[in-house]
């Protein structure tokens, strides 16, 4: 089951430079990057209140995210949600007809499994469901 929106995640050019805009647009500082290597990013997450705001940075030009830029320009690159059982979650949205980028889910930024939804069949929006992972 879906619990609520994990967080907002933005395709930017520079990390640098969106950090900077995005502490003075949101008056916090980010409070965790780190490199995802899976995925061909370096992220950096800000939190005000309840939302979080992922902003993602390629890290080489085959990478998911420079595809993104390349095409549609710097901006909203996908929604995320939490949830308990992200293999229980995958299966039911497959079995509601949805198509999984993932067979399985695969470790993430933030302490994070990961599987995204093909947005062709959510409206164009790039949906990412998350579950933490208890260690």
């Amino acid at each position: 089951m879906l619990t609520n929106v994990e967080h907002i995640g933005i395709a930017v050019k520079s990390i640098a430079a969106s950090n900077e805009l995005f502490t003075k647009l949101l008056n916090v500082s980010p409070y965790k990057s780190e490199a995802v290597e899976s995925e061909g990013v370096t992220t950096s997450f800000f939190r005000v209140n309840q939302t979080k705001i992922e902003l993602l940075e390629a890290t080489n030009p085959d990478s998911p995210i420079a595809r993104f830029i390349e095409k549609k320009g710097e901006g909203i690159h996908h929604l995320a949600f939490e949830v308990d059982d992200i293999l229980a979650e995958m299966e039911r949205l497959q079995g509601e007809g949805f198509t999984l980028l993932n067979e399985t889910p695969r470790r993430g930024a933030d302490n994070k499994l990961v599987c995204f939804l093909h947005p062709k069949g959510t409206n164009g929006v790039l949906v990412e469901l998350c579950q933490e992972i208890k260690e």
